[in-house]
């Protein structure tokens, strides 16, 4: 019993990679309703689904204001984006307020999205590791495993610029 308990504690999925197909999942935004991510791949030409750990923390903040702050070039270039971890609502809708942060933020406290994309997780803590994938028809066209913090709106941009 307690060897299948563990096993479960430490089993993951790999991470989505290039060329996979993004999970049709869904989860919970920050204002509490559900958001389908199958929707948001269909509406948009792009979609950046990035990972963090917790929100209104140095790298996650720095992360969440590039976006925020590339966020004009990156909705001319039909990018929608999402931001995952395993916050609550609340505190996702605090961290979104603070940082007048333009997009949606998904809180994922059970991690069904976070292991959709197979995400890994602090072990014992179960946050997030920081990472970031940009879809286009379906499947995930890049995979930003570390996240780029303060640089993640312009990686995005030239992964998108190679695009053309």
């Amino acid at each position: 019993m307690a060897f299948s308990f563990m096993s479960a504690l430490f089993a993951r999925a790999e991470p989505l990679k290039v060329g996979d197909p993004a999970p049709a999942v869904t989860g919970t935004t920050e204002t509490g309703a559900p958001l389908a991510l199958a929707d948001v791949y269909a509406a948009h030409t792009y979609t950046l689904v990035y990972f963090y750990p917790k929100a209104d923390t140095p790298g996650c903040t720095r992360q969440g204001c590039s976006l925020r702050d590339g966020y004009e070039e990156l909705t001319k270039q039909g990018v929608a984006v999402i931001g995952v971890s395993h916050d609550d609502v609340a505190a996702q809708q605090a961290f979104k307020a603070k940082y007048h942060l333009p997009f949606t933020l998904v809180a994922d406290p059970q991690n069904t999205v976070i292991q959709a994309f197979g995400v890994p997780t602090m072990p014992m803590v179960g946050l997030a590791h920081r990472s970031a994938y940009l879809i286009k028809g379906g499947k995930v066209i890049y995979a930003d495993y570390r996240g780029t913090t303060d640089e993640q709106a312009a990686t995005i941009l030239q992964v998108i610029a190679g695009q053309k």
